[in-house]
């Protein structure tokens, strides 16, 4: 009889033990838990002040909150008296597999990485990026979302934005709309000049400074060809150049120039 007490007691000590031990790893993980929460709180609200970027703040806790979960789960697993070490290499070679499989994505994150912290272009942006031209609606961990003109939207792997030529439109205060009028034969390119600058500028949108260009640009078959470059923000480009082109058509029309035409060259061969 006396055994059984003392197996009794041996077994009520363990499992007091046990338990004991079990409501400590879960207080440690719920202190684990909110001291992360905290840390990333106080992280996010330190790159708040300093204006950082709010997908570089997403990014940058993202990251810390891996990590610090990992460190959590690592100390609760050594309370207990596991080896640590081990688990740590199984991590890292779980960690290398699953990366070799998933080399392009981690490609992708990465390139977003130097697109968050370099920022070639920014959310609004009209932008050519991976051969997509439209405007930046979002900078991902993973991908960019531009939306086009024709207001189709296009997902782009960062990977192909970063490993390619990146035109950024709205870099600067302003672009050029590039368009062209063409002259017939004839025609007197200072008087079609004169016809155009005095009415390019009234152009809604259109900018003073720089005034707009009217050169010539070239000589064809058809005559003399003129280049015509106002001016404006990148918002205003489109509906400039809509409006430049029917400048032209109307200046024109009202001066009564005639419609540039093909000159041969034929001669009779005896």
């Amino acid at each position: 009889m006396d055994r059984v007490l003392t197996w009794w007691d041996g077994v009520q000590a363990l499992v007091i033990a046990g338990a004991l031990k079990v409501a400590a790893a879960i207080l440690l993980y719920m202190v684990g838990r909110w001291l992360i929460s905290f840390a990333i709180r106080a992280l996010t609200g330190v790159l708040t002040r300093r204006n950082f970027d709010a997908t570089l703040q997403r990014y940058i806790a993202n990251i810390l909150a891996v990590v610090l979960n990992v460190v959590l789960v690592i100390a609760i697993l050594g309370y207990f008296g596991l080896e640590t070490t081990s688990f740590a290499a199984l991590l890292a070679g779980v960690g290398l597999a699953i990366g070799a499989a998933w080399s392009g994505l981690l490609g992708n994150f990465a390139a977003g990485a130097f697109l968050i912290i370099f920022r070639p272009y920014k959310v609004g942006d009209y932008v050519v990026a991976g051969g997509v031209e439209g405007t930046v609606v979002e900078i991902g961990l993973f991908n960019t979302t531009i939306t086009a003109p024709d207001n189709v939207t296009t997902i782009v792997g960062n990977n192909k934005v970063s490993s390619e030529i990146i035109k950024n439109f709205s870099h600067n205060p302003y672009r050029r709309v590039e368009r062209f009028a063409q002259l017939a034969f004839g025609v007197n390119p200072a008087e079609a000049i004169a016809l155009l600058k005095a009415d390019l500028a009234t152009i809604p949108n259109v900018m003073a400074e720089p005034a707009p260009d009217v050169e010539i640009l070239d000589f064809n078959e058809r005559g003399t060809l003129l280049a015509v470059r106002p001016y404006c923000h990148t918002d205003h480009f489109w509906q400039v150049w809509f409006d430049t082109n029917r400048l032209i058509a109307e200046k024109f029309g009202a001066a009564g120039l005639p419609a540039p035409r093909t000159v041969h060259d034929v001669r009779q061969v005896e």
